[in-house]
């Protein structure tokens, strides 16, 4: 019996490695592809969309950076439930600040289903002026050539959407940290390994999501997803299904990751979870295969006196640190992740804790509400307390 236990433990580790050489791979054949591109000199007038709900100490920095791009024509509209949003000081500051720019708040009080974050995304659109929008989300921060490397991907004819990778900028709670650990080491080498096997990205990131009208409207658009809780994955997947390709653009942008206590983390990682189990029930239940630390550490711990468990948990330790510096240093640029090294072990033993937990209900907390999941649609079960500002959704992480 122990001998089955050991064995099993090692074909564990043994895919752990194997998805841990792909991310890898992926992740160069990424660089390559991103050292190698050249920029389309193809820049569309585009309508930005920012739906918020509430702001912290980061929330006019993020803002702000969207008015400082070096593009040609583009507007601003943000969107917000009600006249009170704690965002709308910011906003009104950024309209002082740039009174050149083409701003414009909308307070989007008729609400169109359970996704208010979609619901609003309706209500901005009918105001755009544009043929393509981009919504991203109200703690990105991006760089002065964000737009032009985002919006140089529909230069190809094919192209129907363009997200791009994120990195997680961490507050001082241990919480904080393994969440943006996470991104680097988990989400982040998902994304990439997902591109390489398919050749092409099946859903978005809610980091940046830039669609063509043309495109949004032949997937119902808005509407056909404002009762979903990982509305950037439905929309990328409706948009890939119906023949538009989904580009992953040369282009990283930085989220700032909330205070979060050991509970709000717990809580956050399961709605991720959660809902990733119900919109992707094979892939994810192949997930627990990826999870090589924990797999490798228990291995050594049933079969301390085996030389090939400890060559296995080696292997482990050694493709855990080279994600952190191919995909977290280098894809991501995020400075802090090789300082985070220290929390690896824990944050890979709460996702496979996370994983398995995901299975024993079908509820998830998001801005204060209880959800039930119906087939990735959300339905009120009961408020609960208020959760700190966090405007991000679905696999934004």
């Amino acid at each position: 019996m122990l001998l089955a236990l050991q064995v099993f433990l090692g074909l564990l580790t043994l895919c752990g490695l194997a998805f841990s050489a792909i991310a890898l791979w992926s992740a160069r054949s990424f660089l390559r592809s991103v050292r190698g591109r050249q920029r389309l000199e193809f820049a569309p007038p585009v309508s930005i969309l920012k739906p918020l709900r509430g702001a912290d100490e980061h929330t006019y920095a993020s803002l702000r950076s969207h008015c400082l791009q070096q593009y040609g024509r583009y507007e601003i509209l943000f969107g917000v439930n009600d006249e009170n949003d704690a965002a709308i000081p910011a906003i009104r500051q950024l309209m002082a600040e740039f009174p050149k720019m083409d701003m414009r708040l909308i307070v989007c009080e008729q609400v169109f289903g359970a996704n208010r974050k979609v619901s609003n995304l309706i209500h901005l659109l009918r105001e755009a002026k544009y043929d393509y929008v981009l919504v991203n989300d109200g703690d990105i921060r991006v760089a002065e050539d964000y737009l032009a490397n985002v919006m140089s991907s529909f230069g190809k004819p094919e192209a129907g959407m363009a997200t791009c990778l994120y990195r997680g900028k961490s507050s001082a709670t241990v919480g904080s940290q393994v969440e943006a650990l996470g991104v680097a080491t988990d989400f982040a080498p998902g994304v990439l390994t997902a591109l390489l096997l398919d050749g092409s990205l099946r859903f978005a990131l809610g980091s940046t999501m830039a669609v063509s009208r043309t495109a949004l409207t032949a997937t119902g658009g808005f509407e056909a997803v404002v009762d979903f809780l990982a509305d950037d994955y439905q929309l990328g997947k409706r948009i890939a299904d119906a023949g538009f390709k989904v580009e992953l653009a040369p282009e990283v942008v930085e989220t700032s990751v909330p205070p979060y206590t050991f509970g709000q983390f717990w809580e956050h990682q399961l709605r991720w979870a959660r809902t990733m189990r119900i919109s992707r029930p094979r892939g994810y239940r192949g997930l627990c295969l990826t999870y090589v630390l924990p797999w490798a550490i228990l291995l050594v711990c049933v079969a301390s006196h085996r030389g090939w468990a400890w060559a296995l948990f080696a292997g482990a330790i050694a493709a855990r640190i080279a994600i952190v510096i191919e995909i977290g240093s280098k894809v991501l640029k995020d400075r802090n992740v090789v300082s985070l090294l220290w929390l690896l072990p824990l944050r890979d033993f709460l996702a496979l804790a996370i994983w398995f937990w995901s299975y024993a209900a079908d509820t998830v907390i998001w801005r204060g509400e209880k959800f039930l999941l119906e087939n990735g649609k959300m339905r009120t079960v009961v408020a609960t307390e208020p959760q700190p500002a966090d405007s991000r959704t679905g696999i934004s992480h």
